[in-house]
């Protein structure tokens, strides 16, 4: 028999979103499953709901969504919170290729997300370019519900589709002399109009250990609430790891490169006293211009304390006991 015993940070099972509210958004996740990814008239019709005003982009007719089967939820991973409200984490977000501030949503609406192909090289035995879509069906979907912690200190809890890194990493077989993973970001600049600031480090590039990779946790992401993924919200193709900070994963990516060098990324570039290369949630250890002890939890603004690893140490604290000497929380 199976003992679950509960965590300190859990809640209770009646806090979480009824399962009703959460199956009925999971049809076009279920398109991207079978290979159909959308188009931009796609995703606002899926935004804005066929007929009805861009101006109110959550009143959707489900009548226009395909009815398919979603993919399953994995029970592994419990948030210990409700779901942040699905219009919160789709329409507040942080992606500079499309603008500086965080409603970029519209602008995102611009770029297509289908035909999508991943380059995977470097040190790999079997480098190669793949179709997301082609990926999706080879590998398979799972959904899988992360606590998502951002570095400026407000946090969500989102359902995300995709599938573990690790099992694309078993496809191109990495090289026993890899060491690290470089993560990056497409350049579209007919639709990611935030490009023209040259100022900026493009292409934007992040990056981790081969063990962070190949860690149960780290979720190449290809739809949210059930939804193939969003413009805005790194689709068609992300990557998460939720005991990290946000901007830790990379959105929209184009390639990923196994290498014997430790990627910058684009905010390390920037601003490397404030955006390090591990970027750990720890809420011991402030950012040089506030506090980490406490989130904002987005869509109610309650404050609670800050995790751990994001409370995700029983999966990854392993990973950094021999690394004493690294800025592992900045």
């Amino acid at each position: 028999m199976r003992i679950h015993r509960k965590r300190g940070w859990e809640l209770p099972d009646h806090a979480a979103t009824p399962e009703h509210v959460a199956l009925n958004r999971r049809a076009l996740m279920a398109a991207a499953g079978a290979g159909v990814m959308l188009s931009a008239e796609a995703q606002a019709q899926w935004l804005f709901g066929r007929g009805r005003s861009s101006n109110d982009p959550w009143q959707r007719n489900p009548a226009d969504l395909p009815d398919l089967p979603p993919a399953m939820r994995n029970p592994r991973y419990q948030p210990g919170r409700a779901l942040t409200p699905e219009r919160d984490p789709v329409t507040y977000n942080n992606f500079y290729e499309f603008g500086s501030n965080k409603d970029i949503w519209p602008t995102a609406q611009r770029m297509p997300t289908s035909p999508w192909t991943v380059k995977v090289d470097g040190m790999v035995e079997q480098p190669g370019e793949f179709a997301v879509d082609d990926l999706m069906k080879r590998i398979g979907l799972e959904e899988r519900v992360y606590r998502l912690r951002c570095v400026e200190a407000w946090a969500m809890t989102v359902p995300w589709t995709g599938f573990q890194l690790s099992k694309l990493l078993e496809i191109v077989k990495p090289l026993g002399s890899a060491k690290y993973v470089r993560l990056e970001t497409a350049q579209r600049p007919d639709s990611m109009v935030g490009l023209r600031q040259s100022w900026y480090p493009w292409p934007h590039i992040e990056g981790c250990t081969v063990e962070e990779a190949a860690n149960e946790l780290t979720f190449i992401v290809t739809g949210i609430y059930g939804r193939p993924l969003p413009a805005q919200n790194g689709g068609p193709f992300r990557i998460v790891f939720p005991w990290k900070y946000g901007f830790k994963s990379g959105k929209s990516l184009a390639r990923i490169t196994l290498t014997d060098e430790r990627p910058k990324s684009f905010w390390e570039t920037l601003q490397g006293n404030e955006y390090g290369f591990w970027a750990n949630v720890n809420p011991e250890v402030p950012h040089p211009r506030w506090s980490q002890a406490t989130e904002r939890l987005i869509g109610t603004g309650e404050r609670v304390p800050t995790q751990i690893f994001n409370g995700y140490g029983e999966f990854v604290a392993s990973l950094y006991t021999n690394l004493q000497n690294e800025r592992l929380w900045a």
